[in-house]
């Protein structure tokens, strides 16, 4: 498998790229990488790294999509920069996914220009997952697209299905539609509308049907699907509540020497809890719905972080993601067309 690495992607690039690859390739021995960008900095740093050195090719350029740029501008003026130079790569069969750390609005311009859209799917989705009370789930979109119709929602749901089954392995993820009540009449037609239609008996997906915020972290369902403007809230609002409740810990412990006596007691748990809420676990958003496999790396992660993402890609490789998509989309239409069928005949 060869993973393409635009290496000047991120805050801390390109060392952090560089290091990330080096652990992912402790997971992942017979992986190989591309990693595209200032060749003058990315070469000493493999030098550091004699294993990952004979795993990984530099591909020059001086150019890199910064954090600030618009998608449209990086769109047309970035053509060779490190992001659409990886990008590329993987549309002209050289790589098979891209990570990058990199400015999302141009990754996702970039994508979805090079990559198109699966056919069946008009707007991709950026999707990740969340621990909870029950494990681990799955949310989109988280911030790829502000105004969803009924069409998009119900695609979501798909796509996030198949992510489900890809990447955390369930065998039939439980679908649910965030909205402000569980009861049938509550939010806007767009989320009525879907929901009536994933209740249909067409559907191929096990559909719960409305979840509200708190069922997120309770794991009520294994997939929640959501508009990007809803979903980026959400996703934000649960990373600063992590960070206040580890603010909340440190000052408790250190409020008083009874305190700091009962962190020595506490330690192993507490340690443990912070390995089940570490952010660099669960980094590596996708972007579903393109006909090529595209992993946003947070823009601030360090190397642990990259090669979750990293990990990411590569299962969603290994595991046939775009084969499932375009598998599960045939036999949804499959199913549509049989549920038609008798009110034809009648007709």
């Amino acid at each position: 498998m060869v993973i393409a690495l635009d290496a000047m992607g991120g805050d801390h690039a390109p060392e952090m790229v560089v290091r990330g690859a080096h652990i992912a390739l402790k997971r992942f021995p017979k992986v190989h990488f591309q990693l595209f960008g200032d060749e003058g900095r990315i070469r000493p740093l493999l030098a550091k790294y004699k294993r990952l050195s004979g795993r990984a090719s530099v591909h020059h350029t001086d150019e890199a999509v910064s954090g600030d740029a618009k998608p449209s501008q990086a769109l047309r003026a970035g053509r060779r920069s490190s992001m659409r130079l990886a990008i590329d790569a993987v549309a002209d069969g050289k790589a098979d996914c891209i990570v990058s750390a990199g400015n999302t609005g141009a990754l996702m311009a970039m994508a979805k220009f090079v990559f198109k859209t699966v056919p069946g799917i008009d707007r991709p989705a950026i999707a990740s997952y969340f621990p909870t009370r029950r494990g681990e789930s799955v949310m989109l979109d988280l911030g790829a697209n502000v105004e969803c119709d009924a069409d998009n929602l119900v695609q979501f749901a798909l796509l996030g299905d198949v992510f489900a089954r890809t990447v955390l392995g369930l065998q039939q993820p439980v679908v649910g539609l965030l909205n402000v009540g569980s009861e049938e009449l509550k939010g806007n037609d767009a989320v009525r509308e879907a929901a009536a239609r994933l209740r249909d008996t067409f559907s191929p997906l096990s559909f719960y049907g409305f979840v509200e915020g708190d069922d997120i972290a309770a794991g009520t369902v294994d997939v929640v699907v959501t508009d990007g403007f809803t979903g980026n809230v959400a996703l934000k609002t649960a990373e600063g509540t992590v960070k206040l409740c580890v603010d909340f810990f440190r000052s408790a412990f250190r409020y008083s020497f009874l305190g700091r006596v009962g962190y020595l007691f506490a330690r192993g748990a507490l340690a443990k809890l912070r390995e089940r809420l570490d952010p660099r676990r669960y980094n590596g958003a996708v972007f579903l719905g393109l006909q090529g496999i595209a992993v946003k790396s947070h823009g601030g992660a360090d190397a642990l972080g990259f090669a979750n993402a990293i990990a990411v890609a590569v299962d969603m490789k290994a595991n046939g993601f775009l084969d499932k998509i375009h598998d599960e989309l045939a036999r949804l239409h499959a199913h549509v067309a049989s549920a038609e069928k008798p009110h034809s005949a009648a007709v």
